[in-house]
């Protein structure tokens, strides 16, 4: 009798169970080493040491400067992930910054002046983080000298030395020199021109009030021209945008004309308040100038957006033009379109040697003291770095240091 063989379905559910036990095993292996890995990331790392503390120097009381020793396992690929700083008032720690990895600094901004702060850095990890020491407390205050700011200090004291004894110079009546200035120097040509013409002068101050001290430069070399408007019986047309500068510049004209010897001459309507808009202003000037043909127009004062329309109507009538500024945007314009500039600091000169005023003269020369100490120290200072920087000697590389250390200004 043949035996029947069993049929094959009867062996697949051994067959599957079977197939199961390379997959379970695989399967217990990887998760065997999964937690492995994760128990090797999980340690902890080394925590940051050497936390320290401290105010910010030469500061109003408004920061706290911590540095630390980064954690030994601060490494690349190393499983510190960053810092994290903790700032403690009372007892209570609160998290106020969180830094990437490598940062071992941080300043403390937010912070109130005399309350006294600890301080703890953790270095954080995939787990959690590791915490350092905590800091004693610290307090941020302010510090009344910036011992940085010495050699600031020095230099300006040099140069306020210089002003003083230039000043009392001057008081001494000792004649101190300035050099001549070409615009000043036309002054006299300029009113003898319309004298000439028997046309009038136009002085314009500028459109700021008496509180720019390039109005009040203006208005002194008003006191020189009308000396000579007086002397000369010249008529002068003065308008004003601010009603402070036409009672200056009234006063002005006044005592010219009574150091003249001609009291009666003098007439209020010389100088006229027109307005204090910027543009109704110049249009007002530029139609007295269209009207009247002046032979000469002054602008010496504070001047903006307005300065090449008065230049450029003034120079299409032909007028002999002199004008001064401190207003370096206004520069360009009216040395293209004015005969005369004064440059900058060469107004307040005029100024200065118009007045005769002892105040005006020695600050004038105290500060060209200080121009020639800050010419002399770059041209040595140049020459000294680029002699240290082709190895001419030791010398120049230390005169080179100590000119940077004295002109150098840190915080």
């Amino acid at each position: 009798m043949r035996s029947r063989r069993p049929p094959i379905a009867a062996f697949v559910p051994s067959l599957f169970f079977l197939s199961l036990i390379p997959f379970i095993f695989l399967t217990a292996v990887a998760q065997s080493d999964l937690e492995t890995g994760e128990n090797i990331a999980f340690a902890p790392p080394e925590p940051p040491t050497g936390v320290i503390a401290l105010d910010h120097v030469y500061d109003c009381g408004e920061m706290i400067d911590i540095s630390w020793t980064l954690s030994a396992a601060d490494t690349a690929g190393g499983p510190v992930t960053g810092y994290e700083i903790f700032r403690a008032e009372a007892d209570s720690f609160v998290s106020v910054s969180v830094l990437p990895l490598g940062t071992n600094t941080y300043s403390d901004e937010k912070i109130i002046a005399g309350t006294p702060y600890r301080y703890r850095v953790a270095a954080l990890y995939t787990g959690g983080a590791v915490l350092s020491e905590i800091t004693p407390p610290v307090s941020a205050g302010t510090e009344i000298i910036n011992w940085n700011l010495l050699n600031l200090f020095v230099i300006g004291l040099f140069v306020c030395g210089a002003v003083i004894y230039y000043i009392t110079h001057a008081k001494r009546g000792k004649k101190l020199f300035i050099r001549k200035i070409a615009g000043l120097e036309a002054i006299d040509e300029a009113i003898g021109r319309a004298t000439e013409m028997g046309r009038p002068i136009l002085f314009v101050p500028g459109i700021n009030d008496m509180d720019d001290v390039q109005t009040i430069a203006g208005i002194t070399i008003l006191g020189k021209v009308a000396q000579v408007v007086a002397a000369y019986d010249i008529k002068i047309n003065m308008p004003v945008s601010r009603s402070l500068v036409m009672t200056t510049a009234r006063e002005t004209i006044k005592e010219a004309y009574i150091g003249a010897g001609r009291p009666d001459a003098y007439n209020d309507d010389m100088v006229r308040y027109v307005t204090d808009e910027q543009f109704g202003y110049v249009a007002a000037v530029d139609g007295v100038m269209v009207r009247e043909k002046p032979a000469t127009c002054f602008y010496l004062g504070a001047f903006f957006a307005e300065s090449l329309i008065l230049a450029e109507t003034g120079n299409s009538i032909g007028a002999i033009q002199i004008a001064g500024t401190a207003q370096p945007a206004q520069l360009p314009f009216f040395v293209a379109a004015c005969d005369y500039t004064l440059i900058g600091e060469e107004l307040f000169a005029a100024s200065a040697y118009l007045s005769n005023e002892p105040k005006q003269l020695g600050s004038l020369k105290g500060q060209d003291v200080g121009k020639f100490v800050a010419m002399a120290a770059i041209i040595i200072g140049v020459i000294a770095a680029t002699l240290a920087e082709f190895g001419a000697g030791s010398f120049f590389v230390e005169l080179s240091d100590i000119m940077h250390k004295l002109f150098t200004v840190e915080n």
